[in-house]
């Protein structure tokens, strides 16, 4: 029995000579493997090659005026016109190496003139790219843009390498060797569904607190960390409500999403959704404080008189609530501090009844909102994790592997 169904899409970029050698690979490991190529990557691999060696059908044209079967007559995809769909639901994973700046800019702008375009809009799986270009193309601001844009539109990205590039020259943009994309695409098939079974509570966001109908308090916060920790136990099986404020951002694929705006409304949500949870992580940036008073029109500028006075009152502790009423589950929270930050994350860990804090510092260069990157440190009863700047999606990934590993 196959272990896996691994397709291999395939651009026009020099590093095209490797994927014999990473198709070999997933062969010898009784993976079962099919291949799209751009009409430009058969001018660096013969699809001849990869045919033997995938034992299939290697397919380029996305309209082929007849459909050829090779000697191994494996090919189960015999219409033409809905070879995209097909494969896309037949993937447990989608590997794009190597994945040329042109074939990334066409993603992000969703263009899918070839059947590997048509084919990574049309897929369900998690989709891996491999960026591989010269140095200069790669540093370029618009290819950086849009390889940071793969990875906000929840594609998984391998960085590429340093070292000799087809140039001559030697800098960033090498496609790493066979075995790291081996290594790195059973990391994403594998751990697909080891959380089956397994219901996660994620809130995410700033809340907002309203002076008058138009006006109100909040803070800097995205939610881009919130939704990260919610797409990665989704990527991984689980079942996971994700309860977030007021933020632009897309809801992670299979994710059950409920909007909130203020405080309030975070904490009845976090009520009705407590019960039978295994995980709950509540990476909100919930506001302190609220008005005493909140006016039901207009405050008229000519009122303040230059000088507005403002009584506030705390807000509903949210996760001190979850930690007295924790029953089967563990809990994590998060710690934005400035100062004293071990010793205050420390006393909240307590406080609160938490099975791990999560640290960080706004002024550390690359963390705190707004930041598609993130570094912080990982606080529990008997230790702590320092973990430096790295994607929030990876801090996810970390800080969920933490939490469920924790006894």
């Amino acid at each position: 029995m196959k272990k896996g169904k691994i397709l291999i899409g395939i651009s026009g970029g020099i590093a095209a000579y490797k994927i014999p050698f990473l198709v070999r690979l997933f062969v010898k490991q009784n993976y079962e493997i099919k291949i799209i190529m751009t009409k430009s990557a058969t001018k660096f691999v013969s699809p001849d090659t990869l045919s033997v060696l995938s034992k299939n059908e290697v397919l380029i044209d996305l309209f082929p005026e007849k459909i050829t079967h090779n000697k191994n007559k494996n090919i189960d995809i015999t219409d033409s016109k809905t070879w995209h769909v097909n494969l896309g639901l037949w993937a447990d994973v989608f590997l794009i190496a190597p994945a040329t700046c042109n074939t990334i800019s066409k993603v992000v702008s969703g263009v899918s003139d070839n059947l590997l375009l048509t084919t990574i809009l049309s897929s369900r799986c998690p989709i891996i790219f491999s960026p591989a270009m010269d140095d200069d193309m790669f540093k370029n601001k618009v290819i950086q843009k849009n390889i940071k844009e793969l990875s906000k539109l929840g594609y998984s990205v391998i960085p590429p390498e340093e070292g000799e590039l087809a140039s001559g020259l030697t800098g960033m943009g090498r496609m790493p060797e066979p075995e790291t994309l081996f290594n790195f695409t059973l990391d994403i098939l594998n751990k697909k569904k080891d959380l089956k079974g397994k219901k996660i509570l994620v809130t995410a966001g700033p809340t907002r607190e309203f002076i008058d109908p138009v006006r109100f308090i909040s803070n800097p916060s995205t939610g881009k960390m919130g939704f990260e920790i919610a797409r990665a136990p989704s990527d991984r099986g689980a079942e996971v409500t994700l309860i977030t404020g007021p933020v632009n951002l897309q809801t992670p694929e299979n994710v059950n999403r409920i909007d909130v705006v203020t405080t309030n409304d975070m904490f009845n949500a976090v009520k009705k959704n407590l019960k039978n949870n295994d995980l709950i992580i509540m990476s909100a940036a919930v506001e302190d404080l609220a008005p005493s008073v909140n006016s039901k029109s207009k405050l008229k500028k000519e009122s303040f008189k230059n000088k507005v006075n403002i009584e506030f009152e705390n807000t509903v502790d949210i996760l001190e609530y979850i930690g007295k009423n924790k029953t089967g589950f563990k809990l994590a929270g998060f710690a934005l501090e400035t100062d004293n930050g071990i010793e205050n994350a420390k006393k909240k860990l307590k406080k609160k009844n938490l099975d791990l804090i999560v640290l960080n510092n706004p002024n550390d260069k690359g963390a705190g909102f707004a930041n598609d990157t993130n570094k912080v440190k990982l606080i529990y009863k008997n230790g702590m994790d320092n973990i430096p700047l790295m994607s929030k999606r990876d801090v996810a990934e970390l800080i969920l592997n933490k939490l469920n590993s924790l006894k």
